[in-house]
């Protein structure tokens, strides 16, 4: 591969299946949680909220960042949050997924595993896409905000235009 040029599949490229990665990140460690499920449902979310439940610690609160995904407001979604009162979440705005830390985590994976390997099976990506989440969380690299928040916002609302 050349560098500044994106790596692309060759002609006979056949697409083997998808997954979905439910993925939680430390912002202060850089370690993530992750799971695979072959669907992202309400159902599926909660089992994925359960795990990150058990392994952080309990005295510890936790403030989940998400997108504005259907799955992520049902009825169940939100009986489970009621009964889980130190999980707080945090919508990101529409368009705005770059405000999520864990996005950049999905860019590393992306950029250094998913588009530099081919899997002949859904079976076979997700073993990849786990076997990387353990190697980063045995050296994991927190991510760290470039600009201040006045910063930010100072450059949201010249674009904005305000």
């Amino acid at each position: 591969m050349r560098p500044f040029v994106p790596e692309r599949q060759t002609h006979d490229y056949k697409r083997n299946g998808t997954t979905n990665l439910f993925a939680a990140l430390d912002v202060a460690s850089g370690k993530v949680i992750t799971n695979t499920t072959k669907a992202h449902r309400a159902i599926e979310f909660i089992a994925f909220l359960d795990q990150v439940k058990k392994e952080v610690p309990k005295e510890l609160e936790v403030h989940v960042i998400l997108d504005n995904y259907a799955t992520h407001k049902t009825d169940a979604v939100r009986a489970w949050l009621i009964k889980n009162p130190r999980f707080h979440f945090h919508f990101t705005p529409t368009y705005s997924s770059w405000m999520n830390l864990v996005e950049r985590w999905f860019s590393e994976l992306t950029t250094k595993m998913l588009h530099t390997s081919t899997h002949k099976s859904q079976k076979q990506l997700v073993a990849s896409i786990n076997t990387w989440a353990e190697r980063w969380n045995q050296d994991p690299t927190p991510f760290r905000w470039v600009k201040t928040a006045d910063e930010i916002f100072a450059s949201m609302a010249k674009y904005l235009g305000n």
